[in-house]
């Protein structure tokens, strides 16, 4: 595109710093909407069940919204290097509201699923444009700061999301959660308006977007990502259903890849993967998403089955790491200034590995003291993983290209979970049947945990289970860790002009 790197448009004074602050405020705002979403809803399934019914499509709830988020990333992220972060961040803001008031006004499950899609289709320009403005907002010295700032509104919206659905289930009604999205939205949607600035640029008379590589993006994620969540749930991994998804999802990245290589301006740039800088993140970033399934899919099953924790302790347990990850990702600038971002994204995982995998040798039944010190060092290690990798890459690259390199960082970590719940469940599911016999799950434990005790020979295999699924995440660690080792520059090629005194390379 040949764009000069631009600063967001400066105004002197108290009047900047001002102008600053709202739009960190919005970007705050929107992030809370999109990280309440993929929270909020499950406390309060019951009773949308009973309202609506659909209970044997109920987690199209959470896969419908969680895949429209996850294929859209991509999109949104050239859209923002195209037309600006401005006009992106404002129709997805309206996209998700008009998808939340619809969902309002659901009349069965079905609808209901369709309007968690429309809100998801929003979501992706939410999650990808907050991410890719904060960078924009702030020289690379200070983009800790907000980066800090979005992890603790991330963090407080997982541990307050499914309280605030069960109080508004319990005392007023399920609508009411997609409804509190409204004002929360029409304030962020405000502040963009009047206070963001972006810089100028030169004019394009015809911008050249290509919808064809948009289309097909959409519908080979879309497609592949249907048939993992689905397969070995809805119907068997070799069954006729799930081989046509897989069968059509390789047929259409073919047709992808064809399309994004004729293309002038390809929704996936070659270029993401050519540079070893960002592959090397994209992939450890997958691992990231793979890894995080562990505990906060598998820990408050474990927490409940084993250590004999009430539902809120064993959410408890869970919700640590998300205290001691914002604390390390905002300290952790101190550490990639002295020793660069590779280092330290390698001193984080190479310490989440070694808890992931020392999880199964915690005593049995043990304490839940334990796997609560655990996890926060956890969350630390991560924290200390994650933030300099996104905030390196950003860095790499200049405004015009810095959209679609944090959707691509983002989207490959979306794929990781979304890969990571189908896979350890498989190996949880596995490990029960061979422990308990017959067709034994641990959905249909997690189910019954409330009913009575629970025998001692279940909480054996599900000890099992969950520790053959921590295991998994260690490696999966252990894997982003050699990418980093072998594929990431140990200086990455930053590109932004620097404070002086800063160091040339990070």
């Amino acid at each position: 595109m040949g764009h000069a790197e631009p600063a967001i448009h400066q105004v002197t004074g108290h009047t900047a710093a001002a102008r600053r602050g709202a739009v960190v405020a919005a970007l705050m705002l929107a992030m809370a909407l999109a990280a309440l979403d993929s929270t909020v809803v499950s406390t309060a399934v019951p009773q949308i069940v009973g309202d609506l019914g659909g209970f044997s499509v109920f987690s199209w709830l959470f896969s419908g919204y969680l895949l429209a988020v996850t294929v859209t990333l991509p999109v949104y992220g050239k859209l923002s290097d195209t037309f600006g972060r401005k006009p992106v961040l404002v129709a997805g803001a309206a996209l998700f509201l008009t998808g939340s008031l619809l969902c309002a006004a659901a009349w069965n499950m079905t609808a209901l699923i369709v309007f968690r899609v429309v809100q998801g289709l929003g979501g992706g320009a939410l999650q990808g444009t907050v991410q890719t403005l904060a960078a924009d907002l702030y020289p690379l010295e200070e983009r800790p700061k907000i980066q800090a700032r979005l992890s603790t509104v991330w963090a407080v919206c997982a541990i307050a999301g499914p309280a605030l659905g069960g109080l508004l289930a319990a005392y007023a009604d399920w609508r009411w959660i997609f409804l509190l999205n409204v004002p929360v939205g029409a304030a962020a949607l405000w502040l963009i308006a009047r206070h963001l600035r972006e810089p100028y640029r030169a004019r394009v008379a015809r911008p050249r977007v290509d919808w064809a590589g948009a289309l097909a993006v959409f519908a080979c994620a879309g497609t592949l990502l249907t048939a993992v969540v689905q397969g070995g749930v809805a119907w068997p991994w070799l069954s006729a259903p799930s081989l046509a998804l897989f069968g059509t999802g390789l047929a259409l990245l073919a047709l992808t890849v064809a399309v994004e290589r004729r293309a002038a301006e390809p929704i996936v740039p070659g270029w993401v993967w050519r540079r070893r800088t960002i592959a090397a993140v994209n992939l450890a970033l997958g691992a990231l998403g793979l890894l995080m399934v562990a505990p906060s899919v598998f820990l408050p099953t474990y927490a409940q089955a084993v250590l004999g924790l009430a539902p809120v302790a064993a959410g408890f347990v869970l919700s640590v790491w998300t205290l001691t990850w914002p604390l390390s990702a905002a300290l952790s600038q101190h550490v990639y200034r002295r020793i660069g971002f590779r280092d330290t994204a390698v001193l984080g995982i190479g310490a989440a590995a070694v808890l992931l995998f020392a999880f199964p040798f915690l005593p049995y039944p043990g304490a839940a003291w334990q796997p609560t010190v655990l996890m926060l060092a956890l969350g630390a290690a991560l924290g200390l993983f994650q933030l300099p990798l996104i905030v390196g890459v950003q860095s790499t690259v200049g405004w015009a290209e810095r959209g679609t390199a944090t959707a691509s960082v983002l989207f490959c970590r979306q794929i990781g979970q979304t890969l990571g719940a189908s896979l350890f469940g498989a190996v949880a599911n596995d490990v029960l049947a061979r422990r308990l016999g017959g067709r034994h799950d641990l959905d249909a434990l997690t189910r019954s945990l409330g009913t009575g005790t629970v025998p001692e020979s279940t909480r054996h295999a599900v000890a099992a289970a969950v520790h053959a699924v921590y295991t998994g995440a260690g490696c999966a660690a252990a894997l982003a860790l050699a990418v980093l080792l072998v594929l990431a520059p140990r200086h990455f090629p930053v590109v932004e002009k620097r404070a002086a005194g800063a160091h040339d390379r990070t």
